[in-house]
């Protein structure tokens, strides 16, 4: 489909000037890991402090689309909210909030889902992947719609970019489609958001398994540095990590998977480039690597995790600082639900 441009005048609640920036990653875990947050959560950060108005949400109702404990998904969803503040995230500056906690996003969704087609959604290939491991059978309606969810996510706030890695690609292109499809139908109503890529993200592996991506579907947590490890934790995890055959410190993602894991990691963390680093022990065994890289990770996540804590010693105000989020989103979201439900011809809200 041809992309016309958008007239922004006709859009009341476009950003004014600064690209908006909208993201969130599911309450999935107890804790983020650090693939969360070399690769997401601190490119968030910088964001907030680029020329932009950014927003960030904990998509909890993704997180239903398989079967979920509640009492686990509320604390969840909690730890996700402190780590993100703990981490730089600035709920003065970017409102941060849960979801469910904005109605629009589902209110959206169903009129998205009518203008979906069944094959086009069939395409999706996350759900390809997610459904072959339980069978089509088992997998819930939520987990098929879910990359339609995604889109209403996304347009309800009319946001111009989205930070995803490349596993989102499809998806957010479904998104770009759905906007056009809704502005040619029913009038000009979406901003249709660009991908922002995040190409220069480095892709964090497994401690114990480096040829595979650090996850928390992991078999076991030993390869996982979790954001709210202690320490001592953190650090007997890098200096067990899995190494290579051979000696020499060199970065070779095919030949040298875990070594390279480490410089990646090491890197990331450093800010130094991964040549210097492999310069600076040219000589040296993995384990001075090892050592080092365990005093810098420790020294790096241990102020974010005693804040995150902190933060969760008081469950109480980070609602209250989601309430506030979400109070800022649907100041937004509440005019993109009213513009698209006018489009439609349906009947407004009743305000209770």
């Amino acid at each position: 489909m041809a992309e016309e441009k958008i007239d922004r005048s006709l859009i009341p609640n476009a950003s004014a000037g600064v690209p908006r920036v909208f993201s969130g990653a599911q309450p999935s875990a107890d804790s983020l890991h650090l693939g969360n947050y070399i690769g997401a959560v601190r490119n968030w950060v910088n964001m907030q402090n680029e020329d932009s108005e950014s927003m960030f949400f904990i998509p909890d109702m993704h997180a239903i689309t398989v079967p979920q404990d509640p009492a686990e998904m509320q604390k969840r969803t909690r730890v996700a909210a402190a780590q993100y503040i703990a981490a730089g995230i600035d709920p003065e500056v970017s409102p941060l909030f849960a979801q469910s906690q904005v109605p629009e996003h589902a209110q959206l969704a169903w009129v998205l889902n009518c203008i979906t087609g069944f094959g086009e959604a069939s395409r999706m290939t996350q759900f390809k992947d997610k459904s072959a491991k339980n069978g089509v059978d088992s997998a819930s309606v939520g987990l098929f719609t879910y990359p339609i969810l995604m889109a209403a996510d996304i347009l309800i706030y009319q946001a111009d970019q989205v930070p995803v890695g490349e596993d989102q690609r499809q998806h957010l292109e479904l998104t770009r489609n759905l906007a056009q499809r809704f502005n040619s139908r029913f009038g000009t109503t979406f901003i249709v958001p660009e991908g922002k890529i995040m190409k220069d993200s480095a892709k964090i592996y497994d401690l114990q398994n480096p040829t595979s991506k650090m996850s928390k579907s992991a078999e076991t947590d030993k390869g996982i540095i979790w954001l709210l490890d202690e320490p001592k934790k953190t650090a007997k995890k890098i200096k067990s990590a899995v190494t290579d055959d051979g000696s020499v410190i060199a970065f070779d993602r095919e030949a040298k998977p875990g070594v390279s894991n480490l410089l990646t990691i090491y890197s990331a963390l450093s800010g130094e480039s991964i040549d210097e680093i492999v310069a600076r022990y040219e000589g040296k065994m993995y384990g001075h690597l090892k050592v080092d890289l365990a005093e810098l990770a420790t020294e790096q996540l241990a102020p974010i995790r005693q804040r995150a804590l902190e933060l969760l010693e008081d469950p109480a105000e980070l609602d209250r600082l989601l309430a506030t989020g979400a109070a800022k989103a649907r100041e937004i979201a509440s005019v993109t639900l009213k513009n698209v439900y006018e489009a439609v011809g349906f009947q407004q809200p009743v305000e209770l």
